[in-house]
């Protein structure tokens, strides 16, 4: 990758980073571990690789993504902000009584978000639905979803999966977001999910393994995608839980805590430095 866009990717997911971490502090409440691990794929995929227009948030014909993660909504919001779907400034009313921005993304109050999010694997089998039609209406828009690696126990995941494989959607992309943790503990020894790989080959799906925060890997994999006919490609991203700040990373305790006044200034200063 040219090495101006390579800067681009890496202060556009900075500026995200930023966003979870004001977010989050402001609500005293969210889920920032999750949030910072999938940031460099919505970095590269909001800035480099869907079709979508800021300006127009219901372009007929814009590619669509769903966050079936959707607890990690701080993620998704500073993204659409940063690209300029809505004011950046707008991130600290997170999870506000009459706020646009409530702890999972609706769709019919935010710009940008093209599926409500609710219980895990709903996500993912909105997005195979929604390629399916654009499948059926002759559509050239590809969609893509981020499934969260705890999420992957659903059952519902693995019927989406099914639903894709069958009716051959090479329209849609599906992000595992492989940080290892999940609110309960490592995610192996809740119920381990893995192989991800294998399971999802056997249902029928091209798979890529990558490292989640190499922007050249995710383009390569985003790529390779494209080139993908008559199956549905599933990205199995390894990431860092809390990615970028440096005391929340790995640390399962930060799935679903706000940082406190203090943690707020040392994440900001650790991102801004």
């Amino acid at each position: 990758m040219e090495q101006a866009k390579l800067e681009m990717l890496r202060e556009a997911a900075r500026k995200i980073r930023i966003g979870i971490i004001e977010g989050t502090h402001a609500a005293k409440s969210g889920h920032p571990g999750g949030s910072l691990s999938i940031t460099d794929i919505m970095a590269y995929l909001y800035f480099e690789e869907m079709n979508i227009d800021p300006k127009d948030p219901t372009m007929a014909d814009r590619d669509r993504f769903v966050l079936s993660k959707g607890h990690c909504a701080p993620a998704l919001y500073a993204t659409l902000a940063n690209r300029g779907f809505f004011p950046v400034e707008e991130l600290t009313t997170l999870r506000k009584i009459g706020s646009r921005l409530q702890g999972h993304p609706d769709m019919t109050l935010t710009p940008g978000v093209d599926m409500s999010a609710g219980s895990l694997g709903l996500g993912i089998s909105s997005a195979a639905g929604m390629a399916l039609a654009g499948k059926i209406d002759g559509k050239s828009y590809r969609v893509y979803t981020a499934v969260g690696d705890g999420e992957s126990e659903e059952g519902q995941v693995w019927e989406a999966c099914m639903f894709a494989a069958h009716y051959k959607l090479d329209n849609l992309c599906v992000i595992i977001d492989w940080n290892g943790l999940q609110i309960d503990g490592p995610v192996a020894e809740v119920m381990n999910p893995t192989p991800h790989d294998k399971k999802l080959e056997a249902f029928g799906f091209h798979v890529i393994s990558i490292d989640g925060h190499d922007f050249d890997a995710i383009k390569a994999a985003f790529d390779e995608a494209k080139t993908v006919k008559g199956k549905p490609t599933a990205i199995i991203a390894k990431t860092v839980k809390g990615k970028g700040v440096s005391f929340m990373e790995n640390k399962v305790n930060w799935h679903g805590a706000a940082p406190n006044d203090e943690q707020y200034a040392e994440a900001l200063a650790e991102l801004n430095a």
